[in-house]
Parts: structure tokens; sequence; C-alpha cells
């Protein structure tokens, strides 16, 4: 007999309706069974049928709520059963049994005997049969015994609280098609509320651009389940992804990872194609990028934008670079004609097309006094380097015919000149070889020698179409074979050639110079110097004992004096003369080569006049050629305006004018003029040009040409975050390469700073402000020394600083600070550290990071540049030679530092190495530069021969000590990941 009345139980019944359609919802989760979700009866049997009730009522949503009651405590020996229906397990190896009850405290029930429980069992029986199982509780397995947590009593019956109870048991593994659950009550007061079976999986998810299954994990719940993902449209896999499913339902540890195929960009986990106007020519997780300039793509998911018309992208030109046409013509094309030598110049076309790969061809025709009558030039002339394919802007052609009409094309051509459909234009020069004659002079006679000087004369031609503007000299030493030689000018028919060694056999030759240009030399003449001053007095002895013994005594004393007289005023003459020809010629006979091209740098300073340098080296303009249209800023000596130059028979052009304000005093003057001197030897597209000068009238003037951005600094501050890496590394290398110009003339700049960098509207870089220049002597590794004057510090390298010696390796240095300026837009170096706290800083070896979006590359060349020791600094050459290859090359400028240092070290994650320049860099990067000579002599000179080495390598070599060898091949390791890296982003180091 049931110790609650049906009443009893109705309200008891009531009081849980409200909690039990309290569901919980689990994703990782497959419910077998759930009562609270039935709708109909469920048919649950019970053994016998007077022990577990079945009270079924309907919620407030019209929804049926199953509960099974119990509470035979008066009675002993129950054994009441409760059985489920089959229950299908599906996928399921483990189960899961979620039981929501209430359970009375024996305590609380009066006059109970010692017969009430207050727990009962759950059972299950596993079988493939789905129907016809009769009920044997001996076939049934126990799981547990369940126990209340909390229990209720009597009071809170009356007062409608209940407890209630949620317990879970496992189950597993089951290995049949299903299993019934069957409930033992021994004689305790139970309500149970609700039955809820089901197994746990890893439910279908999306990582990674990869879709993984749903997925049951395994019955032992220490090992996981390794899934392999698939995927996801326009997706394709980088590194095979992966995940792992644990015995919880959780994925775990993810690895490896899809990416976006090409034309579609990742958004929100799936790959979305490209909007018109934009492409993406690489698989990968980056966004869809804007067309390049003067490019188009009309549809969506565009690999690559097409090109304009008019405008074309080359075979080897990358998808992010812009489309560019063929350059215009060549401009102010220039002749030297020198007997049957010609030296043609050109300026570079206006209109680049957008590309740095210029070359020119020249091609040659000979014609006859009519306009028609042209034919090819004959292969007799030849053409120095060559007539196809120059890189420069100049060509010498030689073995001309004399009496000879010659027109010159010369066409610029880029990497897309091939490609266009439209006619080349060429710029065209005709030159006549009528102009020239052989304007040979007479011979070459000796007036007199000394032991350092030798005097020479010669007659003028007799017969020149052409006035005679100078004499050039040409001298050697014999025993030397010209190797070298030095040169000196003259307007006068004779000259004194100082400097010389005595009791020296030396070659002579001169040629002169018309507006047409050089004559050929004259023939050798071979002349010597005179012994020291002792062999002379010698000499002079043996011929007056002579005059002496034939003549007495009193004629000898005659002559003698006679001769004395005569020879002190030569001297005194020959020796004024030399002062002044020997000061003012100094520089050309160090190392001046007067050869098409070859060019030496002549220090004004040298000159005894200033002035003297400024005539040698400057154009004269006329003050009333220039127009003045407004003040730009100030400088040191006076204000700088912007205006016009107008030049007889040429365009007129933007000029920048330099004015000396008025009250200076002479040493001002030199000052200013100084470096109108120096710019004037210049002639370099990137180095800024003079115009000429304004001497001889007030105010003293410098023109160059007008640079429209101004300085570089403030350019990058004004328009920070404007341009693309490769345009930035195009102005770096407009920099490298004219400062590879001033070092091939062995000059030193000494204040290389983005200030003193000037900008075009082309955005073409020019070295300027050469106040602090010196030169170089002809010992490449000679520095400049200097006391006193101010120096940049943050700009300038360290042994200039303490030492003041500049050198070509300090202007590198400084070219560092460049770069990083450049790279951060204009910052200031070293922000607001003090010079002082700069200096020390630099000893201790700190040097600038990385600027944010400065490619590792660019960042390594810097730290190049910055090496301590001056000798391991790179050349100009070797600087333009590497950003050459890096413009050649976009996809090696991808790596950008910041990404390098951020990448998590984790399994499937790609990482960017730093790339170095050679094997001793890298030895250095890892602190083992002691064993460079070891790789040297063995042959390892190459990264990739260094990343095929195994531990029995590097122990042959001479690596002795252990932690050295771990070291290494710990490096090589990484090394050869790098290089593989590398090759699959389709580049090489």
């Amino acid at each position: 007999m049931s110790y609650m009345s049906f009443g009893e139980r109705a309200v008891l019944f009531s009081l849980f309706v409200g909690i039990v359609l309290i569901g919980f919802s689990h994703s990782n989760q497959v419910v077998l069974l759930d009562t609270t979700s039935v709708l109909g009866e469920l048919g649950w049997k019970t053994y016998p049928m007077n022990g577990w009730d079945a009270i079924t009522e309907m919620d407030e949503h019209n929804r049926p709520i199953h509960t099974f009651q119990v509470c035979h405590v008066m009675e002993p020996n129950q054994n009441n059963w409760l059985r489920s229906n089959w229950i299908s397990r599906q996928a399921a190896q483990k189960i899961y049994v979620e039981l929501r009850f209430t359970l009375r405290d024996c305590n609380s029930i009066p006059w109970v005997s010692g017969t009430c429980k207050e727990t009962f069992n759950l059972f299950y029986y596993e079988t493939d049969e789905a129907h016809g199982v009769k009920f044997k509780p001996v076939q049934y397995t126990k799981i547990d015994t369940i126990a209340a947590d909390e229990s209720f009593t009597q009071m809170d019956l009356g007062d409608r609280i209940l407890k209630l109870n949620t317990e879970v048991r496992e189950v597993g593994p089951i290995s049949k098609k299903g299993f019934y659950l069957a409930f033992q009550d021994i004689g305790a007061c139970i309500a149970l509320v609700s039955v809820r079976v089901y197994y746990k999986k890893c439910p279908f998810t999306l990582r990674n651009l990869a879709s993984f299954p749903d997925t049951v994990p395994r019955v032992d719940s220490s090992s996981l389940v390794e899934v392999r993902g698939a995927c996801i449209d326009h997706a394709e896999e980088r590194d095979t992804p992966k995940l792992f499913c644990g015995a919880d339902g959780d994925w775990l540890v993810p690895l490896g990872r899809c990416v976006c195929s090409i034309g579609y960009e990742e958004i929100d986990g799936s790959c979305i194609a490209c909007h018109p106007g934009f492409y993406k020519a690489f698989a990968g997780n980056i966004k869809c990028s804007k067309c390049p300039p003067h490019s188009f793509s009309f549809g969506e998911g565009a690999t690559i934008c097409r090109c304009e018309k008019g405008f074309f992208r080359a075979m080897k030109d990358p998808p992010t670079m812009a489309c560019t046409r063929p350059p215009s013509p060549p401009r102010n094309l220039m002749f030297n004609l020198n007997d049957t030598c010609l030296l043609l110049e050109w300026s570079p076309p206006s209109d680049m097309g957008g590309r740095r790969d210029l070359t020119y061809n020249v091609q040659c025709k000979r014609c006859g006094p009519k306009p028609d009558q042209c034919e090819l030039c004959e292969e007799e002339l030849r053409f120095l380097p060559r007539p196809l394919g120059l890189t420069n802007a100049t060509v010498t052609i030689t073995d001309l015919s004399a009496h000879a009409n010659y027109t010159f094309e010369i066409e610029s051509l880029n990497g897309v000149s091939g490609l266009s459909y439209f006619p080349r234009q060429v710029a065209i020069i005709t030159v006549s070889t009528d102009q020239t004659g052989p304007s040979l002079v007479g011979p070459l006679k000796k007036d007199w020698a000394s032991p350092n000087s030798i005097a020479l004369s010669w007659q003028q031609p007799e017969q020149t179409t052409l006035p005679v503007l100078e004499y050039e000299m040409k001298y050697y030493e014999k025993e030397h074979e010209q190797l070298s030689y030095s040169s000196t000018r003259t307007k006068a028919p004779s000259v004194i050639i100082s400097g010389l060694k005595a009791a020296t056999w030396y070659v002579f030759s001169v040629r002169t110079r018309t507006p047409a240009g050089y004559s050929s030399y004259s023939p050798k003449y071979e002349y010597e110097t005179t012994g020291d001053s002792s062999d002379l007095a010698s000499d002079q002895g043996q011929v007056l004992v002579i005059v002496t013994a034939a003549v007495g005594g009193f004629t000898l004393l005659v002559i003698l004096t006679l001769f004395l007289l005569i020879t002190g005023r030569c001297q005194w003459y020959i020796k004024t003369k030399m002062t002044s020809e020997e000061k003012r010629r100094t520089s050309y006979q160090n190392g001046h080569v007067p050869f098409p091209g070859i060019k030496t740098y002549v220090d004004p300073d040298t000159y005894e006049d200033p002035t003297q340098a400024v005539h040698e080296f400057t154009k004269e303009i006329d003050p009333s050629r220039i127009r003045i249209e407004r003040v730009i800023g100030a400088g040191e000596f006076g204000e700088v305006c912007s205006g016009r130059l107008r030049t007889p028979g040429k365009k007129e052009i933007a000029v920048a004018i330099k004015t000396l304000k008025g009250g200076y005093v002479d040493r001002q003057r030199q000052d200013f003029l100084r470096e109108a001197s120096i710019m004037g030897q210049f002639d370099h597209p990137n180095i800024i040009r003079l115009e000429g000068v304004v001497t001889k009238s007030r105010p003293v003037m410098i023109v160059v040409e007008y640079m429209e951005n101004g300085s570089l600094d403030s350019f990058l501050r004004q328009h920070d975050g404007h341009f693309t890496v490769i345009q930035l590394v195009g102005m770096l290398r407009g920099i490298a390469a004219g400062m590879k110009y001033l070092s091939d003339m062995g000059y030193v700049h000494r204040d290389l700073a983005a200030r003193n960098i000037l900008v075009n509207g082309n955005l073409v870089c020019k070295v300027s402000d050469f106040g602090l220049s010196r030169v170089l002597e002809d010992d490449p590794e000679a520095a400049y020394t200097t006391t006193g004057g101010k120096i940049p510090i943050r700009w300038t390298a360290p042994e200039a600083i303490s030492y003041r010696k500049f050198s070509s390796a300090s202007d590198a240095w400084s070219y560092g600070i460049v770069m990083w300026e450049v790279m951060s837009y204009g910052e200031r170096p070293y922000w607001e550290m003090s010079n002082q706290d700069v200096i020390l800083s630099i000893e201790e070896g700190y040097r600038l990071p990385a600027p944010m979006g400065c490619p590792v590359a660019l960042h390594q060349l810097m730290l190049h540049c910055w090496q301590k020791e001056r000798g391991h600094r790179p050349k100009f050459t070797d600087v333009v030679s590497f950003l050459d290859k890096l413009i050649r090359n976009p996809s090696s400028l991808l790596p950008l530092v910041e990404d390098i240092q951020s990448l998590p070290e984790s399994p499937g994650e790609e990482m960017d190495y730093p790339m170095f320049i050679s094997v001793g860099e890298w030895l250095d990067s890892i602190k083992m530069s002691q064993y460079k000579n070891n790789f040297m002599a063995a042959g390892y000179n190459t990264l990739d021969s260094v990343a095929t080495m195994s531990i029995e390598d590097v122990r042959r070599i001479g690596v002795e000590l252990i932690g050295h060898q771990r070291r290494v091949i710990s490096c090589v390791q990484t090394l050869r990941l790098q290089l593989l890296h590398e090759q699959e982003k389709g580049f090489h180091v």
C-alpha cells in the first residue's frame, strides 16, 4: 500500500510541473531519449503491475508530462521494476543517462518501519532485438545505486517546496544495436520526473577555412580522435588542416590551415570573390587589392587586372605592378667631336613610362648631300660600350670617316617597348666630320729644363677653319709606358711642366681644342729633366776650369760675373712663373684623365685663388636671363628663391636661386661660391644640377634646377603612408645611385641626410647641399681628417664622430640613417634622445629598430650600413645592385619585420626569416663569427651550401666544442626551413 494517496501524489506532481519543462541545449550532445519531449504515451513496463505508477498530465502549453512514482515504504521486501522501451544507440560508443527526480526523507515519514530506503538502482541491458524481449532481471547489468543529494519532507510538501535532484551516469562501451534501461525500487518514496539519454560528439564546425564533420569520441577518455578537415569552397590547403576530438565532445589542438584561392578573400570565415576593380593574384589569407595604376577588372573573382589601352605589363612583371608604357624619346642631345672620335650624350626621357628598366639603342646612318641619300653605317664604326642596350645616357663612337655626314637616332626603350603597337619615337642628331681638321701643332721644342720642371713651346697650326680655344698637353714617365698620365691646358703655345722627377725621361704630346672639339694628339716627344743641384754645380765647375785655362783669369772673371747675373735673373723669372702655374694646375696633375666619361673630383680648396675654381667649373649667367618670382626659403648666406631661367635657343626652365645677402666679406663670398665649384663638377640624374652662377653683378647668385617637392624629410612627413614600398625603394635607389657616382669620383659628402635630398615632381631624389663635403685621396681607404666644425651626430658614423675621419664608408653609415628616415616617413632618428645618449648607445651596440611596415630585406641593409667596422659596410655599388634586385623581385619585400617578430611558433604556422646577404653575416647573427674562415676554407661560401650541412660536416670543418656544434646545426636547420620557404614564394635569397 502506497504511503501517499493519489491526491497527495497529484499535489506533488503539480509542484514540479514547472521545473520539468526547463530543458538544456548542448550542441555537442546527441539525444537518444528525452521523456519531456515525447508527445504520446511512453509505454514503459512495470513489474509488478502495482509497483511504479505512471502519471501523465498536460502543461500550460498543452504538452504531455510523463512521470513515474513509487512509495511503498510501509511494506517490507519491495522489488519494483520500471523498464524503458528499446533505445537505439545510433553511433554512440558511450552513453550518458541523466535522471531528474525527487525523494522523500524516511525520517519525515511517521510510523515507518526499517524497510524505508532513500536510494534506487539503475540497470541496463544490451540487445540487437527491438521487440519481443521478455523482462528478466538477471539479464540486466547494474549501472549504479542512485541516491538523492536533496530529499524533501512533509513540511516541504505542505509548503509546496521540492528538492529536485539531477544525476548523470556513464554507460559503455555499447557494442550492440540498442539497449533497455531499468529502474529498481527497494522501498523508497520516489518521483522520477524525467529521463534523458544521450551521447557526446564533436559537432560539425568550420575552422581555418576548413570544415570538420560530426565526430564521435573514443570510449577511452585519454585518447583523441584525429580528424582531417576539407577546405571550404574557393579555398585550398596551405598545410593539412586537422582537429582532434576530445572525450567531452570538444575540438582540440587545431593544426594546419586552408587559404583562399586566387581571386577570393576571406570574409567572416568564407572565401568571397573579389569585387570588380579589385584582384588577388596569390593564394593566401590576404585581402583583395585594388587594381594597380592603369589597369582594371570588370568581373568578380579577378586574379589579375588587365592593362588600359596603351599600357602594358611585361612577362616578368608581377601582377602587383602597375601597367606601364614605353618611354618618350631622349632629350637634350649633345655631341663632342674629337678628330674621328665622337661622344654622344643625352638626358633621360621626360616620361619614363612608369618603369626604371630604361635602356637606349643608337642607330647610325651616313648621309649624302641630300636628306634622302642615307644608308646604314658600315661595320667599321665602333661603339663604346655598344650601340644597343645602353644603360647610361652616353656612347662613344670611333673610326668616323673624314668629310662625312652622320645622322644618329637614339631610341629609349623599357621592358614593355616591344609590346606596344605604336611607332617608336626617336631623337635625332646630325654630325659632320668636316668641322674638324688635323689642327696639328708644330714640333715640340724644349726651351729649358731643371730637376723638377721642363719648359716646352710649339708653333701654332698654320691652317685652321676654326679658332684654337686652347691647347691640352699630356705627359707621363717613359718608364711607366703610359699606365697613367697627367695633363694640363694652356691658351698660349707654350707651357711649363713642373712637379717632375729629377733625371727622368718624360713623353709629351699636345692637341688643340676648337669650337668643334679636340683634334688628334701630335707625335710624341721625349725630354729629360736635369740632375739634382749638386750635379749641376759640379758640371758648371768643370766648365769654368776649362774656360779659365783657355782665356786667362781676367776673362774668366768677366764671364763668370755675367753668367751669374743672367742665371739669377732667369731663375727668378722661372720661379715666379712656376709658382702661379703649379698652384693653378695641381688638381690636374693628380689623377685627372681627360677621357670621356671618366672624371676625378678636384677640391676647390687646392686652388690658391678660389675664384679660379669658380671660373673653371661653373658657367657665368647673364642676370638679365633670370626672373625671380618668389622667396621659398632662407639659406645660410641669404634667401632662396624660385624663378625662371631663359636660355637662347632653349625652352625656359624653372630654377631655384640661392642669393648672397649684402654686406658680405670676401671669405663669405668664397664659402658661398665654393658649393657651386663643387656642384659644377657633377653630372648625374640623381645629383642636383648646377645651371650656373652670377658673380659679376649683385646679388651674387647660384642657380640650380628647381625641385618641386622640396626636401625629402618634409615631403615624406606631408605624405605619411601615401606611397607603396616599391616607390620608397625607388627613392632609395636614386639616392644610392647618386652616392655611387660621388664615391666613384673620390668624393665624400659628410652630411648625407633626408633634409639634404631634394625631390622633383616625378619623385626623383637628388643629392644636394655640398657645404661639408671634402675630397678623398687616391687611396680608396683614405679618409679626410679635419678639426673643429659641427657634425650632424645622428647621421654620422662613430669613427667620424670620434676621430673626425670621413670616408665613403661613413657616407654609407649616413645612407643607412636616410633609409630609416624614408621608411619611417621622415621621423627623427633616435627620437628625443640627446646627442650624447646617441653616441653612448651606438658605442654599446644599439641600432635603430625597423620602422612599422619596413620589409626585412631593407632593415637588414640598414644594419649592414651600421657595421662598427667601416670596412665591413657595403659599397654604394653593392647597395645599388641590391636595391635593383629588390625592385625586380617585389615579392622579396613582402616579409615585414613586425610580422616575423609577432608570429607564434606553433605547428602549422608559416614563418618568414630574415634575409642574410652572406654566410659571414649569417654566422654573425648566430654569434659564431669566429668560424668564418673555417666555413670559407671548406667551400661553404653560399647559404644554399650551408643548408646542406650535417653534424659530421660541422665537426669536419673544425667546430670542436659540443655546444657550438649544437648551436650551428640547430641554426642550419632553421636556415634550411627559410630557404624552402623562400622557394615556395617564388624567389631565392
